[in-house]
């Protein structure tokens, strides 16, 4: 395709809006990005307040090569804008009859780890590799397909897949639940490894088996921490873009996607009144809040695909700075529900705030001891929660009701004294976050990964609507997750080289 004097728009920052940027400008378009907020990053942001610098949104990195994929697009070594470190262990879990046992990738560690749980040792520690080795092949399945092709309908997935779904190999008919309980015998590992679908804020108790590929991206590939903080990452793609000069306009608010006849786009239209002429245009923002805020599609027409593609969960985001340090802490914590079952049924049956959340706690100075003054910790506390229901918001003294319960289940867990020991405290509910990002109902993984609703896809790359509209980020195919909308960037950009 010859893409010169071919412009394309870019609504939106975050990592799959600059993701589709940059590899559309190593094609040779003309691309220029706007942005609502006053940095780069979406959900990918920072806060500094009294010498604590929290993460306010990722916490984790993996899959290094896909963000090593984009830098080498664009002919540059990613070595030279990020650094990256890798954390030991990934994880530490903590479990309500006190059992704490950590993960590791290297073997010899996690066989050791093994040993802390009930049962046989060696029976555990071949049912866990007999697991992996199952989560090995569904990763490996999906990654040549639906990741490295960019598959984007089930028509896509059923025509590339049809002799692995046919023969058995891919586990679409379970869920992931299901799937890890024939597996495992130890309650521990179960709910471990039920909860690594929080890379994509659904339950696993809808979500499709081949979803249990989620612990191979760390196990096989490693689990990372951006050094100097993870919005280092943004910085990085901040300057990369301005390596290739690509101009971003901040503080720039899209109010219309303006259109050009039945079928296409004609490219944006600010609030400032500017409109931006464009060949195509990428949007950024989540696909239903876009199809209604900036295509002023009537809601009600959007009530069949809204229930299909319905919002992941969202989440109390709670950011504590305290004037001790909890030594019993790792980089990254898992605090799990006394019964995870009715925890996965609260938030994403009945669309309740759960009374006993199991909790992700963040502690980076296990990493990087510049997050906080001396002696201190900074701690980052994450509930997964229902999204808004616009039929029946849940007032602010709700999420604050869940805040004191999630306190209070650290401390009995404990770190003791934790609240007279915070001097420094910032919560994002998902109010917060549907008004900071246009996310649906405040969701903070795009789409929900849901066999039933939608066989665990998300929204196509192209507008189904208009031929030159194209979207990234976690509402879109392949989903939620840093190196998921990278890579969703990157396929946009080959759906719209493909079409000359």
């Amino acid at each position: 395709m010859d893409s010169r004097n071919q412009s394309v728009v870019v609504v939106g920052a975050g990592l799959g809006g600059l993701s589709a940027a940059i590899s559309l400008r190593a094609e040779g378009f003309d691309v220029r990005i706007v942005e609502k907020n006053d940095k780069i990053g979406g959900k990918l942001n920072y806060l500094e307040k009294e010498g604590f610098g929290f993460d306010l949104g990722p916490s984790i990195f993996t899959l290094p090569q896909i963000f090593r994929d984009l830098f080498e697009r664009a002919g540059k070594d990613m070595d030279d804008y990020v650094t990256l470190e890798k954390v030991k262990p990934h994880w530490r879990n903590f479990f309500e009859d006190g059992t704490e046992i950590d993960l590791y990738e290297e073997e010899d560690l996690m066989k050791a780890e093994l040993g802390r749980l009930t049962g046989p040792p060696e029976e555990n520690w071949k049912q866990f590799q007999d697991f992996l080795d199952y989560a090995r092949a569904q990763y490996q399945m999906i990654d040549e397909g639906y990741f490295s092709k960019g598959l984007d309908t089930l028509w896509e997935f059923l025509r590339h897949y049809n002799i692995q779904l046919n023969n058995g190999v891919m586990d679409y008919r379970n869920s992931m639940s299901s799937s890890i309980k024939e597996r495992l015998d130890d309650p521990h590992l179960r709910m471990i490894f039920e909860y690594f679908i929080k890379y994509v804020g659904s339950s696993a108790h809808d979500a499709p088996g081949y979803m249990n590929l989620m612990p191979i991206i760390q196990f096989d590939y490693g689990l990372w921490y951006v050094k100097g903080g993870m919005y280092n990452l943004a910085r990085g793609l901040g300057k990369l873009c301005q390596d290739m000069e690509i101009p971003i306009d901040l503080n720039c608010e899209v109010s219309e996607i303006t259109k050009k006849g039945f079928r296409k786009v004609s490219g944006v239209k600010l609030a400032s009144g500017e409109e931006i002429k464009a060949d195509y245009v990428v949007c950024n923002m989540e696909v239903i809040p876009a199809y209604g805020k900036l295509l002023r599609i009537p809601e009600q027409k959007l009530a069949r695909v809204s229930k299909k593609f319905a919002p992941a969960c969202s989440g109390l985001v709670i950011h504590l700075g305290t004037d001790r340090q909890y030594p019993q802490l790792a980089h990254h914590n898992f605090f799990y529900s006394k019964n995870q079952d009715k925890h996965f049924d609260t938030v994403f049956k009945k669309g309740e705030l759960p009374e006993d959340p199991t909790i992700y706690l963040v502690a980076p100075t296990r990493t990087d001891v510049s997050k906080a003054p001396k002696d201190c910790d900074n701690i980052k506390i994450l509930p997964h929660i229902p999204p808004i229901d616009p039929d029946n918001p849940l007032p602010e003294s709700a999420y604050m009701n869940l805040k004191d319960r999630v306190i209070d289940k650290l401390e009995r867990m404990g770190l003791t004294g934790l609240r007279e020991h915070t001097i420094v405290e910032d919560i994002l509910t998902p109010t917060d976050l549907q008004r900071m990002y246009n996310s649906n109902r405040g969701s903070i993984y795009g789409v929900v990964s849901d066999w039933k609703r939608n066989y665990g896809f998300k929204f196509p790359k192209q507008s189904s609507k208009f031929s030159n509209l194209y979207f990234t980020g976690g509402s879109v195919n392949p989903g939620g997750g840093m190196p998921m909308v990278v890579l969703c960037g990157q396929k946009v950009a080959d759906r719209i080289l493909k079409r000359k």
